[in-house]
C-alpha cells in the first residue's frame, strides 16, 4: 500500500500548486496581477491548507481507511468544478462592490479556492495516519511523506507555469485536474477490494 499512497499523495500536492497558480490567472482579469493579488491568493490557499492539516488530522484518529481516504479526492475534484462553471460570475459580483484590488481579490479568493485547498489539504496528514503502524517509525514515515507532497507541489509548479498555461486554456487544465483528482478517488476507493482479490487470487 505504502507505494500507492504516496503516489496519491504526490496528486494532491500537484493539484494544489497547480490550482494556486491558476488562481492569478483567473484574478487577473478582474484585479490585476499585482503583489497584493497573489498576496490574496497566497494567504487564503496557506489559511486553507492549515485548516486542511486540522481537520485531516483529526479525521484520521476514527478508523482511517483508504475508502474514507479516496472522499478527499472525490470532494476536492467536486469542489474544483465552480471554478471553471462559476467563476466568472462571482468575480462579476465580488468586482461590482469591491473595486479594491486588495479586498476584491482576497473576498474572491476566499470563495472560489478555500474549500477545495481545505479538502486536499486534508490529504497530507490522513496519509501518515494511514502509513504509520509504530510511534518509532513515525517520524521518517511523516517526513517521506511531506517530501512526496512537496516534490508533488514544486513539479506541479513548474509544469503549470512552464508549459500547461502555454499550451492550454485555463478550463482545459482545471478539468484536466478535476479527471485525474476524481480518479484518484475512485482507484482509492476500489484500492481494499482489488487487493483482497489479488491476495486470495495469490493464496489459492
Amino acid at each position: 500500500m505504502n507505494p500507492f499512497v504516496f503516489t496519491l499523495t504526490f496528486v494532491s500536492g500537484f493539484s494544489i500548486m497547480a490550482v494556486e497558480l491558476l488562481g492569478g490567472r483567473l484574478l487577473a482579469p478582474y484585479f490585476g496581477s499585482s503583489v497584493y493579488v497573489w498576496g490574496s491568493i497566497i494567504t487564503i490557499f496557506m489559511i486553507a491548507l492549515s485548516a486542511g492539516y486540522l481537520l485531516g488530522g483529526h479525521w484520521s484518529m476514527h478508523h482511517p481507511s483508504l475508502r474514507k481516504f479516496s472522499f478527499c479526492y472525490l470532494a476536492g475534484a467536486l469542489t474544483l468544478l465552480p471554478l471553471v462553471l462559476l467563476g466568472d460570475p462571482i468575480m462579476n459580483q465580488v468586482f461590482l462592490y469591491i473595486h479594491d484590488p486588495r479586498y476584491g481579490s482576497l473576498l474572491a479568493a476566499l470563495l472560489l479556492f478555500f474549500l477545495p485547498t481545505l479538502i486536499l489539504g486534508m490529504i497530507a496528514p490522513y496519509s501518515v495516519r494511514l502509513l504509520v503502524t509504530d510511534s518509532e517509525s513515525s517520524g521518517k514515515t511523516a517526513g517521506k511523506l511531506y517530501f512526496i507532497s512537496t516534490l508533488g507541489s514544486a513539479l506541479g509548479t513548474l509544469a503549470t507555469s512552464f508549459y500547461l498555461v502555454l499550451w492550454f486554456d485555463i478550463n482545459t487544465i482545471l478539468f484536466t485536474l478535476i479527471g485525474i483528482l476524481c480518479l484518484a478517488g475512485v482507484i482509492a476507493y476500489t484500492f481494499p477490494m482489488r487487493h483482497k482479490l489479488f491476495r486470495e487470487n495469490y493464496e489459492a
